[in-house]
Parts: structure tokens; sequence; C-alpha cells
């Protein structure tokens, strides 16, 4: 295989004329810059200098350095940027595991404000929580609080759920079972309705359910779509209805693109946490993260 420093020591003796500026240039020995050019002219089994008392250029290797040169220039650049960035700029590196639905609204407004390079990964909470005890992620956004030692969590946000649908959706008759304190009618309504989730097992729906009504819900949600944010999308811009955080929907029912139906008589609940390993986790590291979650 090719060294690239076989083609920097090309470049440097082209544009030198000498092995002896060459190894100047590269700050290395001439022994070197000799042993690399006659390498590369091995490897590609052409002759391109003529040794005379000054390094003469054959055709082939006037060919050869106009192929070569724009390249090594842009690579040459992206390594001096990368120095710079890294001296001058000193910011640590923090990769995090998020619920994809919170990042986008509630964090990802905010993430240009970090002085920190950030990597996010979305996922779900039982995955990613083993990319953290494995090292691999640093922070993690949970939907739900496992146990594990050494991990850390704090409380960050407690989100309620609620059924959401487009704004010119008559509810009045189930507002109005609602107000007769019969349930049984008012379910009755939500079950005849289209439904939007976001998973077959309808985690979200089956708890508000389970808290309103007793019972697990006789949905069959007519889409499935693993992504809150275009469910929501979907329900703006047609009908339907599902259950969501009200982080989620709450710039969406203020604009008037969608509306609150009902939260329930038991409001669901929720708590999303800031998990990390605090035996390994620096503290201006969690500092950094804290104040961009707002904790």
């Amino acid at each position: 295989m090719v060294n690239l420093e076989w083609y920097r020591t090309f470049k440097a003796v082209y544009q030198t004329g000498s092995l002896t500026a060459a190894s100047k240039m590269l700050f290395i020995s001439q022994p070197n810059v000799s042993q690399h050019l006659s390498a590369l002219e091995a490897h590609i089994g052409k002759q391109l200098f003529e040794r005379k008392p000054k390094l003469v250029p054959t055709d082939y290797g006037k060919l050869f350095y106009t192929q070569v040169v724009e390249p090594l220039e842009k690579l040459e650049n992206v390594e001096a940027d990368f120095r710079y960035f890294c001296i001058t700029k000193q910011l640590p590196n923090i990769h995090i595991g998020a619920v994809k639905e919170y990042f986008q609204a509630v964090v990802a407004k905010r993430i240009s404000e970090v002085p920190a390079n950030i990597i996010i990964e979305f996922g779900l909470t039982k995955d990613l929580l083993r990319r953290l005890q494995k090292g691999d992620l640093d922070f993690l956004i949970a939907t739900q609080l496992i146990e594990e030692k050494n991990i850390i969590y704090e409380p960050i946000l407690r989100e309620q759920f609620l059924i959401v649908s487009h704004p010119d959706l008559d509810t009045k008759p189930f507002k109005n079972s609602l107000k007769k304190k019969s349930l049984d009618e008012a379910e009755s309504w939500l079950l005849k309705q289209p439904w939007f989730a976001y998973s077959s097992d309808l985690p979200v729906i089956r708890r508000f359910w389970l808290e309103n009504f007793r019972k697990r819900p006789a949905i069959k949600p007519q889409f499935i779509i693993p992504d809150m944010q275009t469910i929501l999308q979907a329900i703006s811009c047609g009908n339907g209805l599902t259950i969501t955080a009200d982080y989620m929907v709450k710039e969406g029912i203020k604009k008037g693109e969608l509306k609150e139906v009902w939260r329930g008589n038991i409001p669901a609940s929720n708590t999303l946490y800031l998990a990390y390993d605090n035996t390994r986790m620096a503290t201006d590291r969690v500092k950094i993260v804290r104040d961009l979650l707002q904790l």
C-alpha cells in the first residue's frame, strides 16, 4: 500500500527541485527523502525525476504532479484547520443519546449555544442505556428510570399526555359525553375515530386508557408511524387522533394547527431523566449538559 508521506515528499521535491531543500521543508533527513521518492517510483513503475545536478521532473512526473497536488493541498488545509481548531477552541466532545421527539421539540433550538462538540444519537432508552454502560455514550436523555450500578438519574421534565386532533374536528359529541359523565359513550366516540400510533403495541395510548377507562384500548390504529413529529404533521394537515406529550403540541395548539381534545380525568404522565455514569463523567461536562437542558 502506498504511503501518503511518499506523495508529500514528491510534492516537496517537485516544488523545490532539491532533495536537501525538500528535507528541510518536511523536517526529515535527506536519505529519508531519497528513500520516499525511490519507493514511490517503484510503486507506480515510472521515473518521476531525472537525477541531474538539479532534479528535473520527467513528463510523467509533471503529469503525476498535476494529478496529486490539489488533493494533497486540500488534505493539508484540513489538517491545518483541525490543528488550529483544537488549539484555539479546545471544546470537549460530548456524545448524547436522546429521545428523538424531546430533542427535536425542546433541545434542538438551544444546541448551537453549547460550548462543546456535540454528537447526538437517537434510539430507545433500553438500547441507549446499554451504550451508556459500555462507555459509547456520555449522557442519555431517558424516558424511564432503570436502576443500574453507578448510573445517576436527574429529572428533566414531567411530561403529561393528551389526545390531540385536527383543529376542525367536531368534538362536541365527545365533550357532551364527558359532561354527562358517560365514559362509555365518550370512549365509543373515540374508538370511531381514525387513530395514529407510534408503534403497534400502543404503549402511550394503552397507559392513557388504563388510567381513564380502567381497561385496555380496543384500538386498531389506521396509521403506525415511528416518528411523532410526522404523526402530528399528518394530523394537522388531515384528520385523526393521537396521544402525545404536552410539550410536543404546545406550539401547534397555540398556532391553531392542532386541537387539544382531552387530557383525561386522571392525567397520564411520565418523567424524562438525564442519565450518566458518575464514576467517569467530569463535572464540567455534566454542567454543560445541564445548562443545555436548563436544569
